[in-house]
């Protein structure tokens, strides 16, 4: 009879602890994607100053940080945060980008969407957002910050910046990104 016991309270309190560890690794997750989205605005703020003051004024902002690679085909993906300056909530939020065509290159890239209104803001966290690129190019060293290019990307509701911290990429590509809300981080 104990060992029945035993194990009938052992089925019950172990999906338990799993919870609390889920739950730990999800703040822990968090704060790391938190993180990176502060630095890599930062980034943009020390590669063109006036972008604190844009983003300081609007009713939020997103940024991302990604990591690809391309030889032919290209991919990348990474996380970030879509900010609302009203509320100071932060949903976490994915991106993806895929690519075919004549290009080359790895590269570690900061995007950043500053919105001019509300509802833009909510239609990018609720909708998500998806795009189509043509060509493009871009470097960074790592220790020193390529040019910001500003509105880089088609973008209704705001203003799009794109930073590559590190890497090269370049050639001629069709493809397109998709950003949505990460549900495993809300």
């Amino acid at each position: 009879m104990k060992r029945r016991e035993i194990l009938f309270v052992g089925a019950v309190f172990v999906p338990l602890l799993t919870g609390v560890a889920h739950a730990d690794d999800k703040v822990a997750h968090q704060a790391e994607v938190k993180s990176k989205a502060m630095r890599a605005l930062q980034d943009f703020y020390k590669a063109d100053p006036k972008i604190k003051d844009a983003v300081s004024k609007a009713p939020g902002y997103a940024v991302f940080t990604t990591y690809g690679l391309s030889f032919g085909l290209g991919g990348a993906g990474g996380k970030g945060i879509a900010h609302d300056s009203k509320t100071k909530k932060d949903t976490y939020m994915s991106i993806a980008q895929a690519s075919a065509g004549l290009q080359i290159g790895a590269s570690d890239t900061r995007y950043l969407f500053v919105f001019d209104d509300a509802k833009s803001l909510a239609d990018f966290i609720d909708r998500g957002w998806e795009a189509s690129a043509s060509a493009g190019a871009g470097a960074g060293t790592g220790k020193e910050d390529a040019n910001v290019k500003a509105g880089a990307i088609a973008f209704t509701g705001g203003h799009a910046y794109v930073l590559t911290k590190a890497g090269l990429q370049a050639g001629v590509a069709l493809g397109g990104s998709k950003v949505w809300k990460d549900k495993d981080l809300n």
